[in-house]
């Protein structure tokens, strides 16, 4: 399947932005480099969430692997081009079904383990898969009896573990060198399988609303993929540990890809759990992860948690998709000589990250993008030179070139998909009349002189609080109460006002012990010279603050725990 018009594929063709070089293509060469190097590691407690032990295989094992459950699959009927939908938390099956799947040119349509019965009829009836895969234990729930049920007749049901439900394809993992199978054989090596064939359709978060499905080519994949790696500066053979839900732009882009480009040992983890984290960290000796901003402050404010074990081979985190402090940023690469790279991505394409390289300072680095794709500048990133970028004006529609305006971040190229998946009226309303992706997220051109080479992140377009006219960014303000020594978690949101229009409310979860008055937040901030116009006037204190599958704050919860509280 293709989403990319032909004109599209022989334009960024030409200029060297898309290629030859599909995952499969990657595994193949990473199993030829490094067939008895490790490749793929389970957590170590696996066994506490799902049905078996802790597994870990080499490359050669792998190869293995993946064509034995290939075969399996074309037995069951799975060709080129069917979009399967796959549930399964970070174990090594999941994986693996992207090796195996991508050997057949199938479509995976991965979502996260929080999504219900609910959420799973929606995909289902957007994408009309051919085959849902899942698991017959997490956590104590049988997926594969309970949400193959959303399927119905209609797909086939295909899971791992125990207690396999009544036509239900068992699969198992074998690394045993595989049967001759001349159908399946003479099958794959008929296969025409390219870059610009979709891989994945991927779900937007559902933020804003409806989910939508996200189709990426191995192109698009790469493109992105090239941008975590040369941020991060991977090395041949390194650890990697990825403790994000391989679902979406965040691990599929900034690991899957990477793992298999420098033939590097991919650590998997989920749920997240620091104790298992930091202990991964330290005994698989990883080189570089991703850990949410709020998880990466947390540490520095509890030195005696990082202390206790040894991250000695870790040379970076990745980190976003929002301003970070400078007080993190700072802590780690002082302290513990590890950099922090600020990474701005989406499942559309948005392809943004900050390392020491573009901006060495690291208050800046905090803050501030570089202006990936804009004519005049260049990146040692190759991604910031492979696609453009431009702010549109909210108010104009005019392009914003001047420093200290904000506009709309507006992107085009190498990383950019074609479209949501047969969603026609969605697609006109976030594509530019000349193919720009209009992402939803407002920046601006901060500073001047050297400064003008970046964007300073403002916030969502929804998210923006008109507080008496005036616009005002919550995630400005979230950055700087999180510093607060009593405020473990903070989510700023607008809350509805007959004279103001809105007013700003602050969702705190205190510190244990700790107690958090109004009083407490504007004080803070005032120190910090924040105008008044922008400070906390509404304060709700909770256990916890609602997150979704990718660790990011549920804004919209948020503001409807305000209305609650004030009805």
């Amino acid at each position: 399947m293709r989403t990319t018009p032909e004109e599209r594929i022989a334009d960024l063709t030409q200029r060297g932005w898309w290629g030859d070089r599909t995952l499969n293509t990657l595994f193949q060469a990473a199993v030829k480099s490094s067939p008895d190097h490790v490749g793929l590691v389970d957590q170590f407690n696996r066994s506490d969430f799902t049905d078996g032990d802790a597994q870990r295989f080499t490359y050669a094992e792998l190869a293995n692997i993946a064509d034995n459950l290939a075969a399996m699959f074309y037995d069951n009927g799975l060709r080129q081009d069917d979009i399967v939908v796959v549930q399964l938390p970070n174990i090594v099956e999941l994986a693996v079904l992207y090796l195996a799947l991508g050997k057949l040119g199938v479509i995976l349509s991965p979502v996260p383990v929080q999504y219900g019965a609910f959420e799973l009829a929606k995909a289902k009836q957007v994408v009309d898969p051919k085959a849902f895969i899942s698991l017959t234990n997490f956590k104590g729930k049988n997926f594969a009896r309970e949400h193959g049920e959303v399927f119905g007749d209609d797909s086939k049901i295909f899971c791992f573990g125990d207690d396999t439900p009544a036509g239900a394809v068992a699969l198992r993992l074998s690394a045993d060198a595989p049967a001759e199978d001349t159908a399946y054989t003479a099958y794959v090596d008929g296969l025409d399988i390219t870059a610009n064939d979709i891989f994945t359709i991927c779900w937007t978060s559902g933020t804003t609303g409806q989910p939508k499905g996200v189709p990426r080519s191995h192109n698009m994949w790469m493109a992105s993929a090239i941008g975590s790696h040369d941020a991060a500066l991977l090395r041949d053979n390194e650890i990697l540990l990825n403790p994000f839900p391989l679902v979406n732009m965040a691990a599929i882009g900034g690991f899957l890809y990477c793992w298999l480009m420098r033939a590097c040992t991919l650590v998997l983890h989920h749920p997240f759990d620091m104790p298992v984290f930091l202990k991964q960290i330290q005994d698989e000796k990883v080189a570089y992860t991703i850990a949410p901003p709020a998880v990466l402050t947390m540490l520095l404010k509890k030195r005696e948690i990082l202390e206790s074990v040894d991250i000695s081979s870790l040379r970076c985190i990745g980190s976003g998709s929002a301003p970070l402090s400078e007080f993190m940023v700072a802590g780690f690469g002082k302290d513990y000589g590890i950099e922090i790279l600020n990474i701005f991505g989406s499942n559309e394409g948005i392809c943004l990250a900050s390392g020491p390289k573009e901006l060495p300072d690291y208050g800046e680095r905090a803050q501030y993008f570089p202006r990936f794709g804009v004519d005049g500048l260049e990146w040692a990133n190759r991604t910031g030179n492979n696609m453009k970028t431009r702010l549109v004006s909210l108010e104009s529609g005019e392009e914003v070139t001047k420093t200290g305006e904000q506009g709309e971040l507006e992107i085009w190229g190498s990383t950019v998909f074609d479209g949501y998946y047969e969603s026609p009226e969605a697609n006109a309303e976030v594509f530019a009349a000349d193919g720009y992706f209009r992402t939803g997220d407002v920046f601006e051109i901060p500073g001047d002189g050297e400064q003008s080479k970046f964007y300073k992140y403002v916030g969502r377009c929804k998210d923006i609080i008109v507080r008496g006219g005036v616009n005002i960014s919550p995630d400005e303000i979230d950055n700087e109460l999180a510093a607060h020594p009593k405020v473990a978690a903070v989510c700023v949101v607008g809350v509805n006002d007959e004279i103001m229009g809105e007013r700003i409310g602050a969702a705190i979860v205190p510190k244990p012990g700790e107690t958090v008055a109004l009083e407490d937040l504007t004080g803070f901030l005032k120190e910090k010279g924040m105008a008044v116009f922008k400070l906390p006037e509404k304060l709700l204190c909770v256990d916890e603050l609602p997150y979704n599958a990718t660790g990011k704050i549920q804004r919209r919860d948020v503001k409807a725990m305000f209305d609650q509280e004030s009805s």
